[in-house]
Formats: C-alpha cells, structure tokens, sequence
C-alpha cells in the first residue's frame, strides 16, 4: 500500500470518525432534552391528579353531592 493510499485511509478513517461524534453528540442532547420533557410531563400529571384528588375530597364534603333521593326531580317531571 503507498503513502497516498494509506493517507486516503486515514482521512477517511477521521472523517467517518468526526461523522459519528457529531451524531453521538446530537443522540446525547436528543436524550437530555427528552429526559427533560419527561420529568416535565411527570410534574405535570402530579400536579394534575393531585388536583384531582382534592376536587373529589371537596365534591364528597359538599351537601350538593349526597344521596340520589334527597335531590330534587328532574325539570322534566
């Protein structure tokens, strides 16, 4: 193999080599920026059944939410 080849090679070797550190960088941040999205969404479903939760315990201390026989007929009857 000449010099020239062996130089060939080796540029190609580097170039491939730059190729895949730019892909594994952009795979990184891909990954940090859905780890993010996903403990963004996870607070966020907290939160939500959190309100969830306090909206049942306020709808079972109400007097409007009691039996179906104490509340009144329908309009239409």
């Amino acid at each position: 193999m000449s010099d020239t080849e062996l130089q060939q090679r080796l540029i190609d070797l580097e170039t491939r080599v730059a190729f895949q550190e730019h892909a594994l960088n952009e795979l990184s941040d891909a990954l940090a920026a859905a780890r993010s999205e996903e403990a963004r969404n996870s607070l966020l479903l907290f939160r939500a059944l959190d309100e969830i939760k306090h909206l049942r315990a306020a709808m079972a201390a109400s007097p409007l939410t009691g039996d179906a026989d104490s509340e009144p007929p329908p309009p239409h009857y």
